[in-house]
């Protein structure tokens, strides 16, 4: 089960920092990322980082700006957003998976990913 939190209103260039708690089964091999979804509009794969290694990917219209940590004694996923800009307005999902990896994991659809967790909207003012 995947909790998702720390969404809000932030000012254009502002920080915000996401967190995804994990409960339940053993993910020690996933990967684990977040996706954002504007509404009309389709999901996109925004970054990812598996627990085994913590190799990362990120889309690149968020590259140099978010990082993704994992804090493993939490069983926690972060996402930071730095230097955040009006198009980064979203709900912001995360997510794991156990098969798909790197860019592999962004660009999978909703249904290719196991896990989701529940959605936390992030508002950025120009």
């Amino acid at each position: 089960q995947l909790q998702a939190s720390g969404g809000g209103l932030v000012q254009a260039g502002g920080s915000l920092r996401l967190s995804c708690a994990t409960s339940g089964r053993t993910i020690g091999s996933y990967v684990m990322g977040w996706f954002r979804q504007v509404p009309g509009k389709g999901l996109e794969g925004v970054s990812c980082i598996a627990y085994t290694d913590n190799s990362t990917a990120y889309a690149d219209s968020v590259k140099g700006r978010f990082t993704s940590t994992i804090d493993n004694a939490k069983r926690t996923l972060y996402l930071q957003m730095d230097n955040l800009k009006p198009e980064d307005t979203a709900v912001y999902y995360c997510a794991a998976d156990g098969f798909h990896r790197g860019n592999r994991f962004l660009t999978s659809r909703r249904l290719q990913i196991r896990y989701w967790g529940q959605g936390t909207q992030v508002t950025v003012s120009s």
